[in-house]
């Protein structure tokens, strides 16, 4: 389950939930009733994942220009 990642990622939140309230029906559970709202989460959190690793690219390339800048 996604519960450790509730307070990290505020926009997929409301998907981790659903998910946790579908798994709690064993015959949801098991005959596919929850997929959508996995799918739909795991597109949420691979959303987050990509834009976190634009942004650690962009700010490892502006520390590299700057450090190259200082010497």
């Amino acid at each position: 389950m996604h519960q450790q990642l509730t307070d990290k990622n505020i926009v997929c939140k409301e998907l981790i939930k659903a998910l946790e309230e579908c798994h709690t029906s064993v015959w949801a559970r098991y005959f596919g009733g929850c997929n959508q709202i996995k799918h739909d989460l795991n597109m949420c959190l691979r959303k987050e994942r990509i834009e976190r690793t634009k942004r650690n690219g962009e700010d490892a390339k502006y520390q590299y220009n700057h450090t190259i800048e200082i010497m």
